[in-house]
């Protein structure tokens, strides 16, 4: 069976995951985990992606980034690979391939879709058992988007910004979004739309996207599929506002 092609719109968000073989770890000590970051801040910034929260799972790893150049993230998510493997079987005397196949990503709508993905992402250690609260959890982005702490690389999304006119109301919005918890619903829309990599957004979001690159966004809904990856750059870089 081919594979799916992927959708790679210019400045449209993207929901990545990338999952370890076999499900077995990906880092084993904290210096893996800031080896990643390091590893995918270089590959964003070489080939122009904006970063806007990510989770480093002990098997797994979870990203939110908006491409601003042709096939942005499958050559970000290419390269990183290839230097995070190197690094680990180096380091670790191990040999082939850390990654269970190809990362799975989804198009991700703005506004609350885009801000429940985020959620979603920085609240995995928590359904993980891993902590009780995200801020407790040193490998996410939720300590860059809830308190503005130190970060190199992470770019606050315009829906993001949105929330409020000035970034201390914005962090103190998007902390108060964290005492309602995700849906079942929600849960389960976010996880259809990663696993069949298709789109998490709204109905007329989905139709533009369908009239666009003229294949399936949808479960179940008849698709004229094309060969090869779809790039299309949106000016301003965002869809629907």
């Amino acid at each position: 069976m081919p594979r799916k092609p992927r959708f790679n719109l210019i400045g449209v968000p993207q929901h990545v995951i990338q999952r370890g073989k076999n499900q077995e770890p990906c880092f084993y000590r904290s210096a893996d985990y800031q080896r990643y970051l390091n590893d995918l801040k270089t590959a964003a910034e070489r080939y122009d992606c904006r970063i806007h929260a990510y989770a480093l799972m002990t098997n797994h790893v979870h990203l939110l980034v908006t491409p601003m150049q042709d096939f942005g993230v499958s050559h970000m998510m290419q390269a990183l690979g290839q230097r995070f493997v190197t690094y680990i079987n180096k380091t670790y005397h191990l040999s082939g391939t850390l990654w269970d196949g190809r990362y799975k990503s989804s198009l991700v709508d703005s506004d609350q879709y885009l801000l429940n993905c985020m959620r979603y992402i920085e609240l995995n250690p928590v359904r993980a058992s891993l902590v009780e609260h995200p801020e407790d959890y040193r490998w996410s982005s939720y300590l860059f988007n809830a308190q503005q702490s130190q970060h190199d690389f992470i770019e606050a999304h315009p829906g993001y910004r949105n929330l409020a006119a000035a970034i201390d109301d914005c962090q103190a919005v998007y902390r108060e979004l964290f005492n309602h918890p995700l849906t079942n619903a929600v849960l389960q829309d976010i996880r259809e739309a990663l696993n069949q990599e298709l789109i998490y957004g709204r109905p007329e979001f989905k139709e533009k996207i369908e009239a666009i690159t003229n294949r399936q966004v949808r479960p179940g809904k008849p698709g004229r599929p094309s060969i090869e990856e779809v790039a299309v750059y949106y000016g301003s870089g965002y869809l629907l506002c």
